[in-house]
């Protein structure tokens, strides 16, 4: 029997929050959500800095839902971080972003984001991605190469020729 992975929700929208933590329980997701407002505040949690250095209270996350427009420091600088750290190195992180600019997902990629997924606009869509989430991500370590259930939810990495 495996553990539950806490899900650390990186967002600064209050009703994006809400929408997750209801697709998350009609999806049947019961892992804990701890949700950060900004990418600083990401980043003191991960470090378990401040309020943030009772584990107990805020446990290393299994898997990260990552914004990329946040106040105080943007998405793709902590996920910058996070790939620079031996600890965080291998955390699944699942970009969920309402861009879907090739530059966004390709920079998201090329950072090593495990995913990248534009936020659903309804409710039912929301808790499908999160039945998937909860299917690849939290019962099982990704996954498998190929799986199309999984790459239907995804924004595919559109690296032009041109890009270096």
């Amino acid at each position: 029997m495996s553990t539950r992975k806490t899900i650390l929700q990186v967002e600064d929208e209050e009703h994006d929050v809400l929408f997750l933590q209801y697709a998350l329980e009609q999806a049947q997701v019961n892992n804990p959500l701890a949700v950060v407002r900004d990418g600083q505040e990401a980043l003191e949690y991960l470090k378990g800095e401040g309020k943030f250095g009772d584990r107990q209270a805020y446990p290393l996350p299994g898997l990260v839902l990552l914004d990329l427009r946040l106040p105080r420091l943007p998405g793709l600088e902590v996920l910058r971080w996070m790939r620079e750290q031996p600890d965080f190195a291998k955390l699944p992180v699942l970009v969920f972003s309402s861009s879907d600019q090739d530059q966004d997902v390709d920079a998201a990629y090329r950072l090593g984001a495990n995913g990248y997924i534009v936020k659903p606009s309804s409710p039912s869509e929301l808790s499908e991605v999160m039945r998937r989430v909860k299917k690849y991500w939290l019962e099982m370590d990704g996954p498998p190469a190929g799986c199309v259930e999984w790459s239907a939810v995804l924004v595919p990495q559109q690296t032009k020729a041109t890009m270096g």
